[in-house]
């Protein structure tokens, strides 16, 4: 189902990434238990953090410094994670967009991990995570205008157009929506975290949808190098 590129994982062997579909899903959109458990993580969460306590969060940092890595500054475009609980901390709602993508939300609230995820029957072929190629065009979820990468970017794609730069926007043609019945959803690591802990989030997120959506769920086989 997913491959990372020879390259890519010469460039960062420690790169280790998780997948998981669920299938048959319902997708609302919205839940008045979803809503209820939003609630609580909002209180558990300002219970938790200040903003010294996020910024000092071991995962965090992982992305933080990965993303430096790449020439993103995660002080403008922060890891998702960290955006979802900073916003709870400035006292704002977290996001409302439907059953599926709120669920997966709070998984990765819950374990500071990235989540993509996707449309699974939107897909063509195999996916693979690659550097992208300079001139690539990319629609993100929410923006008005393609942006054109430089080649220095960790893209995923399948075998026809790209679904996400990688590990923090999705694309547009593939996101989840009330009309998804069936999901795929990667665990997006970066160096230093460990596959047990994505595979932790990972059943978290299946926990979650299928409670929200119905369906059931699946952790794939580890991805192969190709």
């Amino acid at each position: 189902m997913i491959t990372i590129e020879r390259r890519l994982a010469a460039k960062h062997p420690d790169l280790r990434v998780v997948a998981l579909t669920v299938s048959g899903v319902t997708v609302e959109r919205t839940s008045a238990d979803l809503e209820e458990l939003k609630d609580e993580v909002a209180r558990d969460i300002r219970e938790t953090y200040d903003l010294e306590a996020l910024r000092s969060d071991e995962r965090i940092r992982m992305y933080r410094d990965f993303f430096w890595r790449l020439g993103i500054d995660p002080t403008k475009i922060r890891p998702a994670s960290e955006a979802l609980i900073r916003r709870v901390l400035a006292g704002k709602p977290i996001p409302r967009i439907n059953t599926a993508v709120d669920a997966y939300n709070l998984a990765s609230m819950k374990h500071n991990i990235a989540i993509g995820s996707f449309d699974l029957d939107v897909f063509s072929g195999r996916l693979t995570i690659r550097w992208a190629s300079a001139g690539e065009e990319f629609v993100g979820i929410g923006m008005e205008e393609p942006k054109v990468l430089s080649g220095k970017e960790i893209v995923i794609s399948d075998d026809e157009k790209l679904v996400a730069v990688y590990p923090y926007r999705d694309a547009d043609s593939t996101k989840v929506t009330t009309g998804t019945r069936n999901i795929f959803s990667l665990m997006c690591g970066v160096p230093g975290i460990r596959r047990g802990v994505l595979r932790e989030a990972a059943e978290t997120t299946i926990s979650h949808i299928t409670r929200f959506c119905g369906g059931s769920g699946e952790i794939l086989a580890q991805p192969q190098e190709g």
